[in-house]
C-alpha cells in the first residue's frame, strides 16, 4: 500500500520500528534510517501551563545615597563632585578572525583549511551521476552493504543486500523508504535530510552548512559540519577524503540524539549513465501508476 505522506505520523513510523525490530537483518537498517531522517521515538513536549500573574506592589521611593569616592581608572565610571566622569580607556587590539577549529592532526593555518573545503566543493560540483557500493555500520554496531546510485540534482538511491527488504529513492523532490515485503513506503521532504552535500547541483560546504573542523587524519582529510535543519534537531556530519580530497571515501551521521552511523563507499565510479526510471516514485496519481506498470513490463 503506497501512501503519500510528507509530514512525519506517528502510526506508520511506530509500524515501521515495529518491523524493523522482528529480525536482525531488518533491524540492522533502523539506525541508517535515524541517520537520514533522526530519531522517530522522540517524546512529545510536556504541556506548559501559564504561570499566574504577580500580585501588584507598590513603587518604592528610593532612599538617598551619600557621594561615592572615585573609583580606580580602570573602571568604566568614576564620581568626580557631583558629576560621573567617563574615563577614555586605551582601545583594545583587534581580535584576530577565528578560524576553524581542529582535532586529531590539524591543519596548520586557516588558508589550508579554506583549501580543503574548495577542493571538497569541487569534487561535489563535479559530479554530475555516482555508482558504486556502500557498507552501512549502524549504532549498535551491525553492518550490511548494498549498491548506491545518485544522479544530479536531487536523485539518489539506496538498495540494500538481501535478506533486506528497504530501499530508499530520492527523485528530486521527496526521499521514499520502502518496503518491498510490506509493500509500504513513508515520504520525507529531501531538505529533512542530512544528505545536501551528496544531492544538490551546486554546494558550499561552508555556506549550506557549519563547518566546525577540518583535521588531517591518517591516510587522508576529515570535514566536520553541523546540519541544523534535518528533522528532529541539528546532525553532525563528518566527510572522509583521501589526502588529495579527490575520492570520497565514507561519511558519518550523528543524529539528534547522538546516535552515530557511518557509510563507508567503495568502487565508486562518477560520470557514468544511470536510468532515469530508477529514482521513481508512486505517489499514488493515476500517471504514477501507470508509469510504474510501464517501468515493471520492460
Amino acid at each position: 500500500m503506497i501512501g503519500r505522506r510528507h509530514r512525519l505520523a506517528a502510526g506508520p513510523l511506530l509500524v515501521l520500528a515495529a518491523v524493523l525490530v522482528q529480525s536482525q537483518p531488518v533491524a540492522a537498517q533502523g539506525s541508517f534510517l535515524d541517520g537520514l531522517f533522526g530519531r522517530k521515538e522522540e517524546p512529545a513536549p510536556a504541556p506548559v501551563e501559564p504561570a499566574a500573574p504577580p500580585a501588584p506592589v507598590a513603587p518604592k521611593k528610593p532612599a538617598p545615597q551619600a557621594a561615592k569616592p572615585a573609583k580606580d581608572p580602570k573602571d568604566a565610571k568614576a564620581v568626580a563632585g557631583d558629576k560621573i566622569v567617563t574615563p577614555k580607556l586605551p582601545a583594545k587590539a583587534a581580535e584576530p578572525a577565528a578560524k576553524v577549529a581542529a582535532v586529531g592532526a590539524p591543519l596548520g593555518q586557516e588558508a589550508d583549511a579554506a583549501g580543503v573545503l574548495a577542493q571538497a566543493n569541487a569534487y561535489f560540483n563535479g559530479i554530475t551521476t555516482l555508482t558504486g557500493s556502500f557498507i552501512q555500520i549502524g549504532a549498535d554496531g551491525r553492518r550490511i552493504g548494498g549498491k548506491l546510485t545518485l544522479a544530479k540534482p536531487g536523485r539518489l538511491r539506496f538498495d540494500y543486500d538481501q535478506p533486506s527488504p528497504l530501499e530508499v529513492v530520492a527523485d528530486g523532490t521527496s526521499v521514499a523508504v520502502k518496503d518491498r515485503r510490506l509493500g509500504t513506503q513513508d515520504l520525507y521532504f529531501i531538505s529533512q535530510t542530512p544528505l545536501k552535500f551528496l544531492l544538490r547541483e551546486k554546494i558550499d560546504l561552508a555556506r549550506d552548512l557549519t563547518v566546525s573542523d577540518v583535521s588531517n587524519d591518517p591516510g587522508g582529510v576529515r570535514i566536520s559540519m553541523e546540519d541544523r535543519s534535518t528533522l528532529g534537531g541539528t546532525s553532525k556530519i563528518q566527510l572522509f577524503f583521501d589526502a588529495e580530497v579527490k575520492t570520497l571515501s565514507q561519511w558519518r551521521i550523528t543524529d539528534p540524539q547522538g546516535y552515530q552511523t557511518t557509510v563507508q563507499l567503495s568502487n565508486l565510479q562518477k560520470g557514468r549513465s544511470v536510468e532515469g526510471t530508477a529514482f521513481f516514485i508512486n505517489y499514488g496519481r493515476s500517471e504514477d501508476k501507470a508509469m510504474e506498470k510501464q517501468i515493471r513490463a520492460q
